[in-house]
């Protein structure tokens, strides 16, 4: 099938991409820099200039595509606010697939987008962009994750790792983290499955976690005692009414929105068995935190290991060469 993927170069978009180009997929990709984004050539992937944030530019994206998977999202690092990707890029997105008559789009919603968020910018977005596509005529697939597994090591399991400060906030939320690698075969199965036509489904992996179990489980596996800090809801709530005054902290602000999220206590998690049964896939293969953590750790350790030898091994005196002087 052929498969335009927007999004590739990120955390969920390019496994999205290398599962798909495994599984026979003639797969484009839609990029706004073609240099960071010469790795998807490489593993076989076409690339189109183009961006979400120019409408004029995704017709032509378009010519040819049977499908569209949608695995973009603003970044914590852009500039830019949630709206302008998130709503604006997204409408302009699934109008010129509408247009394009693809016969396929799969969506990256998020877990309890379907409630109303109005104090959560990408939430609302997320939940709005929903109802965009079910009232479509475009066949769509919604999938809703609760979280990526690869989002851990940079909250919990570097910091520990480097023995840096851990911050948690007095609640945590259970959730159910899932690999980006799974996820990558739940879009590479939707793909011409008519029974992931105009549905919803949730993303979970095997078990949920709270942030307490996951640090615990992260000082075993690294030896090392974390070293944590609780950040009060009252402290991230104030700290989002501060950004929110300058323009250049926005998407700080927006990031920090999901504050209200925590507070709510719901557990981010679901009953993945009718999931698994439309996809066809076992449960048992989907990765687990503690083999992702392990993998993770244990490559990690080596390299220190190696690193610390690189550093102990005495360096080779060169023979002093002396100059013979004429009497």
């Amino acid at each position: 099938m052929n498969v335009l993927v927007v999004g590739g170069t990120g955390t969920l978009g390019r496994q999205v991409v290398r599962r798909l180009v495994e599984d026979q997929h003639s797969v484009t990709c839609l990029v706004r820099n073609p240099s960071k984004a010469a790795f998807l050539g490489e593993w076989g992937a076409q690339l189109r200039l183009g961006s979400l944030l120019k409408p004029e530019t995704l017709s032509a994206a378009m010519a040819g595509m049977e499908a569209v998977v949608d695995c973009a999202t603003l970044r914590p690092t852009d500039s830019l606010r949630v709206r302008q990707v998130d709503w604006d890029g997204k409408v302009a997105l699934i109008n010129a697939a509408r247009a394009a008559e693809i016969q396929h789009f799969i969506f990256f919603s998020l877990m309890g987008a379907e409630r109303e968020w109005p104090n959560v910018p990408l939430m609302q977005y997320k939940h709005h962009i929903e109802q965009y596509l079910i009232q479509s005529p475009m066949p769509y697939t919604i999938f809703r994750p609760c979280g990526f597994m690869q989002g851990v090591i940079g909250q919990y399991a570097l910091p520990i790792l480097e023995e840096q400060f851990v911050w948690v906030t007095p609640q945590s939320v259970p959730t159910a983290y899932i690999n980006t690698l799974d996820v990558a075969r739940f879009v590479s199965h939707a793909l011409g499955n008519t029974g992931a036509l105009r549905r919803v489904f949730p993303l979970a992996g095997p078990q949920d976690w709270t942030a307490k179990q996951i640090i615990s489980l992260c000082e075993q596996l690294s030896g090392k005692e974390a070293k944590v800090q609780t950040m009060p809801l009252g402290v991230l709530r104030f700290a989002r009414r501060v950004t929110n005054f300058f323009e250049w902290s926005w998407n700080i602000a927006d990031r920090l929105a999901f504050v209200e999220v925590l507070a709510e206590q719901v557990p981010m998690t679901a009953d993945m068995s009718p999931v698994y049964e439309v996809f066809d896939i076992n449960p048992k293969s989907l990765t687990t935190l503690e083999d992702y953590l392990m993998e993770y750790f244990q490559k990690m350790m080596k390299r220190l290991r190696d690193l610390k030898r690189e550093v102990k091994q005495p360096t080779r005196k060169r023979p002093t060469v002396r100059s013979k002087v004429k009497s």
